[in-house]
């Protein structure tokens, strides 16, 4: 059963996205807050099924899907893959149960806004990338996530675009979340050398078999590191948040208080046995 739903958790807000995005002048606002909720509505009972699931399980249990094999080459593999365990469970309840109360209220707070649909696009396509972040069991597509939240972020900031205020801030977030986003891809090549994947299971097993030079080790630490700092607006990155409040409040309450900014400290526990090391 969690092979079919762990990947219908993030299809039903991408799914919302499409049609917010497709429908753009075809559909009033009542119809696509509507479309909209129901899509990140869907994957909140999702994710409290699975989180069930997983709580009736064994306390090291972790439900895993593997969607399709991405690259296989000699000496490297990633895969699109999810996994589902305890420290993940926590964050989907946190992105679809939070994120559909903020939906509920942005489909009142936005009704008279002519740009509505483009709004909840890429509001419903950022619950889909988070999910993406958060249930990633190979970096690679966590990478993905972490990249499609960033957009989201800059796209929701610049949102009223014909105020060169806004699009400044949003230009501004974008710069600097970018740079830690490099420095994240660096630390990411590294362990993709050293471990030959970047499953993350088998990285950390890598790293505990010594076959990471401890040199190694703090180097790509240091690299992801930088990454969650920018992206959690942790110093030196964080004069980008308070002009991230120029997008729309709800934007910063899904995006800038609950979820984006708590993607560093994920990354940072997901990855705790190469940190520790």
């Amino acid at each position: 059963m969690a092979i079919f739903l762990i990947p219908l958790l993030i299809l039903c807000p991408l799914v919302a996205s499409l049609i917010a995005f497709v429908s753009a002048g075809r559909m009033d606002a009542r119809g696509i807050g509507m479309v909209a909720c129901a899509g990140v509505g869907i994957s909140a009972v999702i994710s409290i099924i699975l989180s069930v699931m997983l709580l009736c399980g064994p306390v090291t249990g972790v439900l895993q899907v593997t969607l399709w094999p991405w690259m296989h080459m000699p000496g490297f593999s990633a895969d699109i893959a999810f996994m589902l365990d305890r420290v993940s469970m926590i964050m989907i309840l946190i992105v679809t149960i939070v994120g559909l109360l903020i939906h509920i209220y942005a489909a009142s707070y936005m009704r008279d806004d002519p740009g509505i649909a483009r709004f909840f696009g890429c509001m419903t396509l950022f619950v889909a990338a988070m999910l993406v972040l958060v249930l990633a069991s190979d970096l690679l597509c966590l990478f993905i996530g972490w990249e499609g939240v960033g957009l989201c972020s800059y796209l929701l900031i610049g949102f009223w675009y014909d105020d060169p205020a806004h699009t400044a801030a949003a230009r501004k977030a974008f710069y600097m979340t970018r740079m830690g986003d490099a420095a994240l891809l660096c630390g990411l090549l590294l362990l993709a050398t050293a471990a030959g994947s970047l499953h993350i299971g088998a990285v950390l097993a890598a790293v505990a078999d010594g076959q990471v030079a401890p040199s190694g080790v703090n180097v790509a630490a240091l690299f992801i590191l930088v990454g969650a700092l920018a992206k959690s607006a942790q110093i030196p990155f964080q004069t980008w948040l308070p002009d991230a409040m120029a997008g729309p409040t709800p934007t910063s309450a899904l995006i800038h208080a609950a979820t984006m900014v708590t993607a560093g400290v994920y990354l940072i526990a997901r990855l705790h046995d190469l940190f520790a090391m």
